[in-house]
């Protein structure tokens, strides 16, 4: 059966004619005080972990959460971390949520979710509780909450940037001795993160968009330093999750977009080049983690790494391209050959430890998205003003994603 979407103008009905409830007449239809109580809770308790960890990175004298709980100081610091990044987050959502209900469509109010690692959460997520069958709905849903989140993070990073102290602010953190006495002797940065003696030097990857804004501005941090700085952090971290939902896949907030400017055919070839990208990065990401983890029992050019990191890659593109064979195995020779190229030839060596960020994203579009959109019953094109935003929306993913977005050296 032939599950491509039709073009037919819909059978409309008495009831489309029918008044219908305004947004926040729909708004009182759906909450009641125990949904609410739910969502809050979820919430609150996210902006106490997002807290905690967030004084591990902005803090002076950061510690680990969970294993040590930080200073009263820090612990502010952490706070106005997280009130930016959920700040951000719940932007994003209620972009999501109020154009849901602007089409009358079924959905719950965002859910946080809080995790004691990392930076304290997930994210959040909005659960649509009916299908979307046309584009314009579609488009409108999927674009709002990314366009949103964007200005926010935009906003929370210029700030950063245009209110960014002299170097010497790093002399207020523990550690960071070698820095430190740079800072001391020259009043600026230096070109190179030096190796600290109590182990590797963590950096954010930088990004089109970051990097051209902090060309604009003075006495901006180094990559490799400015995760202190509550606002630049939570800055780029807004912009590089906001390029996270736009990767034009299945039924992420990008692949409702892209679907809706090239359609079901188009869009399906596209979302199939993006994953194979996807899982070269991956690769570069895992070759050098699982070399590191197998110690004296890998060769030195890590042939067990490759070999183990074939067989899940085999797997991924299994599962995504349905066993489709004419698309599995030339990805998986061409992501594997692409990777030993960059790892060998541009980086130098499999010693250099990514996030594993690309590979958890590998699996989680592969086992719980997917990469094809499911088609709509209706496709419409769509207007000049949506086209724009849509293909800005492609522009921001573009301009705001990291193919490195954090590793140590």
């Amino acid at each position: 059966m032939d599950n491509k979407p039709t073009t037919e103008t819909t059978r409309f009905q008495i009831s489309d004619f029918t008044a219908k409830p305004t947004i926040w007449e729909t708004m009182q239809r759906d909450l009641d005080s125990q949904t609410v109580t739910k969502h809050l809770a979820l919430f609150l308790i996210t902006v106490l972990t997002v807290s905690l960890a967030g004084a591990g990175f902005v803090g002076f004298e950061p510690s680990l959460f969970p294993l040590a709980l930080p200073t009263l100081p820090d612990f502010y610091r952490g706070l106005l971390f997280a009130g930016l990044l959920l700040g951000f987050l719940g932007v994003h959502e209620f972009g999501h949520y109020f154009a849901a209900l602007y089409h009358h469509i079924k959905v719950t109010l965002p859910y946080f979710i809080p995790i004691p690692l990392g930076i304290g959460t997930v994210g959040a997520v909005i659960r649509i509780k009916q299908k979307i069958n046309d584009t314009y709905k579609m488009f409108d849903v999927g674009a709002a909450g990314p366009l949103a989140g964007f200005i926010v993070s935009l906003g929370v990073l210029l700030y950063g940037f245009s209110t960014l102290p002299d170097p010497s602010f790093i002399q207020n953190f523990a550690g960071h001795e070698a820095v430190k006495e740079y800072v001391a002797q020259y009043g600026v940065f230096p070109d190179n993160p030096p190796q600290e003696t109590n182990g590797n030097v963590l950096i954010v990857g930088d990004t089109l968009l970051y990097s051209f804004l902090a060309s604009l501005f003075e006495n901006v941090p180094p990559m490799w330093e400015m995760y202190h700085y509550p606002f630049l952090f939570a800055g780029w971290l807004g912009l590089f999750f906001t390029a996270l939902n736009l990767t034009p896949i299945g039924q992420l907030d990008g692949g409702h977009i892209l679907y809706s400017l090239i359609g079901f055919e188009k869009h399906k070839t596209v979302a199939r080049i993006f994953f194979a990208v996807l899982v070269t990065l991956g690769g570069i990401e895992a070759i050098p983690f699982i070399h590191l983890s197998l110690g004296e029992f890998d060769s030195s050019y890590g042939l067990l790494s490759w070999a183990i990191w074939g067989g899940v890659l085999m797997m991924l593109l299994r599962k995504a391209f349905r066993d489709d064979i004419n698309w599995t195995l030339p990805v998986w020779m061409t992501s594997l050959a692409a990777t030993a190229l960059y790892l060998f030839l541009v980086v130098g060596n499999i010693t250099t430890s990514g996030s594993l960020i690309w590979v958890v994203w590998s699996f989680f579009i592969a086992y719980f998205v997917g990469i094809e959109h499911p088609p709509a019953l209706r496709e419409r094109e769509l207007d000049p003003t949506r086209k724009f935003l849509g293909w800005l929306s492609m522009a921001i993913f573009v301009l705001c994603i990291s193919p490195n977005p954090l590793y140590l050296i």
